[in-house]
């Protein structure tokens, strides 16, 4: 199994075929898309592929270290929009063949008028952890 981290953007790729900002869409075509989510992650994890989704905020603080003693930098610089991360979900998968088609069902939750979204999702592998040597 390999698991695989499906980014979804707020903005970035290639504007999908729906192109209906979330604020624009009526409560029951946003509860719609919602329930699409919930069966799609109910329907993985009776398959055992499911490990987590979480949706995001668009507001967020950047912080760094600087230097012992000296508090963090909260201020800036920030990610422009388009590289804001509206929401994750981790699939644990047997195959990147896999991960591909799950991300693609993924994509088509419904959005503006009940149609399929044709949302670009981010597909990334998860590192696994480094080889352990043993003498």
């Amino acid at each position: 199994m390999a698991k695989y981290l499906l980014l979804k953007h707020y903005r970035g790729a290639p504007a999908p075929v729906n192109c209906v900002p979330m604020d624009q869409w009526t409560p029951q075509e946003i509860s719609d898309h919602m329930q699409y989510m919930t069966d799609f992650a109910a329907r993985l994890e009776k398959t055992g592929e499911f490990v987590d989704a979480q949706g995001l905020a668009p507001e967020g603080t950047f912080v760094q270290y600087d230097g012992e003693g000296r508090p963090p930098i909260t201020d800036g610089p920030f990610a422009e929009t388009k590289d804001l991360i509206a929401g994750w979900m981790v699939i644990d998968v047997d195959s990147y063949e896999r991960a591909v088609e799950l991300a693609g069902e993924l994509s088509a939750a419904p959005g503006a008028g009940g149609k399929p979204i044709h949302e670009w999702l981010e597909l990334r592998p998860i590192m696994a952890a480094p080889p352990t040597i043993t003498e």
